[in-house]
């Protein structure tokens, strides 16, 4: 574990990586512009109220591991490791003040023009992807005059503390983000979170400033729907609380890693109805549900989304892969692939369609009535054979994963372009062979 390190910002995110990096082993040095912060810490108080922080504080102050200066070089100078803590609150139109960062940037930065070793800038406050490259390296290359990279490194390793339970999230996290340019920069992080229990995750600076916010929206996501589905079962008198206990006991699906997959938009003949019927439901009844009421048109801008980049390939000639809702079934009833087509149809590409799994002959009832009514010539598009469709193809689309790896790589030319729906595992994806392109990702 790194001797000494120094943390920029003693607010909340601050003060808890101080103390528990000082409870931890580490001689910690803190440092903040104010000084009654300074003074707290360095006598051993937590400059912000959390469980058991005062606590932890006075026991590494009294063991001489935690201490606090207004002084920047000098902790830059007596440190190995410096985490920057400092906010990023919202400007009235919502962009991040980024004023702090640059600040401390520019001190750590100073300091560093008088350091002869090596030292590490490890960035923990919240900043939108690409802010580290953009900002954060510019900012300290100039300050200090040397290269990061050469003569210091600059890492992101984002903190997912909640008030309240901020000591057990530090020390008991479920999984650790470090992010770097180069893996080898890494080094003294590594040593400091060894033994750390969760997994540890070791990324682009990008990809870590971005989990961030991925986790945050989602947390925010999941108070709104359990609200909106609350407002909704209290309303009609059902028992809210039964209803919750149902649905959180299920982590299959629910409350899993399930249907988090980026992918292409949802269909079939159940979740776009039953989403219609529950909002009609809710209108009903005087009800605003504005998050359920989202889904479908965020559906529907995804399924545009694809159009839009086959579009932009200003190729004709598209080999559609795939046609019913989800591989494994021939249900073509409210398919985001059937709407695809047919929106491709209207700017004027010829479509050839396979899929394994439908024949025109073999579709009965509701499924046969509704790719009639949507597409009434669907069986001039469908080809009995894969080979049909990519031998054609100037753009193949990949609707479906139930297609033969080896046959791809054999079928595929290089003056196509493969346009993925299904985030197709690595190892399948025809990068060599095609220009390839995954919706979003």
């Amino acid at each position: 574990m790194p001797q000494s390190v120094s943390v920029f910002g003693l607010g909340y995110v601050g003060s808890v990586t101080a103390t528990c990096l000082a409870y931890k082993g580490s001689r910690v040095l803190g440092v903040d512009v104010s000084p009654a912060k300074v003074r707290m810490l360095d006598s051993g108080r937590s400059p912000v109220v959390e469980a058991r922080l005062d606590e932890l504080a006075a026991e590494c102050n009294q063991a001489c591991r935690l201490h606090a200066t207004t002084d920047a070089a000098r902790a830059v100078l007596e440190s190995e490791l410096s985490f920057i803590c400092v906010g990023t609150p919202s400007l009235r139109n919502g962009k991040l003040d980024l004023r702090g960062v640059e600040r401390v940037c520019q001190d750590i930065g100073e300091a560093l023009r008088r350091k002869p070793s090596f030292h590490l800038v490890v960035l923990r406050s919240t900043v939108l992807p690409g802010t580290t490259e953009s900002v954060v390296i510019p900012a300290l290359e100039k300050a200090s005059g040397k290269r990061a990279g050469t003569d210091f490194a600059v890492c992101f390793n984002p903190e997912f503390l909640r008030e309240g339970t901020a000591i057990t999230d530090f020390m008991q996290p479920p999984f650790t983000v470090l992010g770097a340019q180069d893996p080898t920069h890494l080094a003294l992080l590594r040593e400091l979170y060894s033994g750390v229990p969760g997994r540890i995750f070791e990324t682009s600076l990008a990809a870590a400033e971005t989990v961030k916010y991925v986790c945050n929206a989602f947390h925010a996501l999941k108070v709104s729907f359990a609200n909106e589905v609350g407002t909704f079962a209290k309303q009609l008198g059902v028992d809210t609380e039964a209803v919750t206990e149902i649905f959180t006991s299920d982590t299959t699906l629910n409350i899993s890693a399930a249907y988090l997959q980026p992918g292409f938009a949802f269909g079939g003949s159940c979740l776009p109805k039953d989403l219609r019927a529950l909002l009609y439901c809710a209108k009903e009844q005087d009800l605003s549900l504005p998050l359920l009421e989202s889904i479908l048109p965020s559906n529907t801008e995804h399924i545009e989304r694809a159009v839009e980049a086959v579009l932009r390939t200003n190729k004709k000639k598209i080999g559609v892969l795939g046609l019913s809702f989800k591989p494994g079934t021939d249900d073509l009833r409210e398919s985001p692939l059937v709407h695809l087509v047919k929106r491709l149809l209207g700017e004027g590409c010829q479509i050839k369609i396979w899929d394994k799994n439908v024949s025109l002959g073999q579709l009965v009832g509701s499924n046969r009535q509704f790719i009639e009514e949507i597409i009434p010539h669907i069986g001039a598009l469908l080809c009995g054979s894969i080979e049909e469709v990519v031998d054609v193809a100037e753009v193949v689309v990949m609707g479906t994963r139930g297609i033969d790896k080896e046959f791809l790589l054999a079928r595929l030319r290089s003056e196509q372009i493969v346009f993925d729906l299904v985030n197709l595992e690595r190892s399948r994806r025809p990068y060599e062979q095609t220009s390839y392109e995954g919706i979003c990702w």
